[in-house]
């Protein structure tokens, strides 16, 4: 079974656009789980520029669902990761001017750093993912890097999806895909994913999670959260049998 991680960063970007209190993410998590999310991920970035300290403690309080705390290979950020614990950490890069994570993390120039962050992970007990462009050489380093998991990022095929290139990327992720799960490590992958696109990859050989927000926020405006995730739900498991 493909299990969904519904990222709830967007509602807290339109709360913090007012700097008040409301839309919740906390109360959108608890409406996915509604829906039937099978996990939470929120991205705790260094600037703080959507997601606070406070979301996090308190979602890991509330929600029932695995939480997946995406952050940085930042030593203040990956400490609040080990205090708090929360299921999962997916390691990301983070640039200040992106508007959201473009690219993989590069673990082959960082993979001191990513090796010292997962394991100080690790030893809290939280499960280690990293996320990753389907490049050979980054998928052979961040095998080697002690991470339990990988997140295959699906930005280049979700901007080709629809294209001549389209079935290339597939191609490169599918090949990427294979050398993850030779290697004993779980499947994931994320970024782009949209109703429209999503079926090919959810249908990958022993995917085990893909991670969706902008798509699934962006249709919870027109037909409320816990449907906009029931109808990603649907096309995950339609795709995945």
């Amino acid at each position: 079974m493909v299990l969904l991680g519904v990222n709830i960063d967007h509602v807290a970007t339109v709360r913090e656009a007012r700097k008040t209190n409301e839309p919740d993410p906390v109360w959108a998590a608890t409406l996915a789980e509604l829906g039937g999310a099978d996990g939470i991920t929120l991205h705790l970035r260094e600037d703080r520029r959507h997601i606070q300290e406070r979301d996090l403690r308190v979602m890991l309080q509330t929600v029932a669902a695995p939480v997946n705390l995406e952050l940085a290979c930042d030593q203040e950020v990956v400490d609040i990761a080990v205090e708090c614990r929360p299921q999962q950490a997916t390691l990301v890069p983070e640039r200040r001017e992106e508007v959201t994570t473009e690219g993989g993390l590069d673990v082959v120039g960082g993979l001191d750093r990513v090796r010292e962050a997962t394991q100080q992970l690790k030893d809290a007990g939280v499960r280690v993912s990293l996320f990753v462009d389907p490049d050979p050489a980054q998928i052979e380093a961040a095998i080697g890097s002690g991470a339990e998991a990988i997140e295959l990022h699906t930005g280049a095929y979700a901007e080709a999806s629809g294209s001549p290139q389209g079935d290339q990327r597939l191609a490169e992720l599918a090949q990427a895909a294979a050398g993850i799960t030779s290697a004993g490590l779980l499947l994931h992958a994320g970024h782009g994913l949209t109703y429209r696109n999503v079926q090919p990859v959810a249908a990958l050989p022993a995917m085990r999670e893909l991670n969706i927000g902008h798509s699934i926020i962006s249709r919870a405006i027109m037909v409320g959260l816990q449907q906009a995730v029931r109808d990603m739900k649907r096309l995950i498991r339609e795709a995945a049998r």
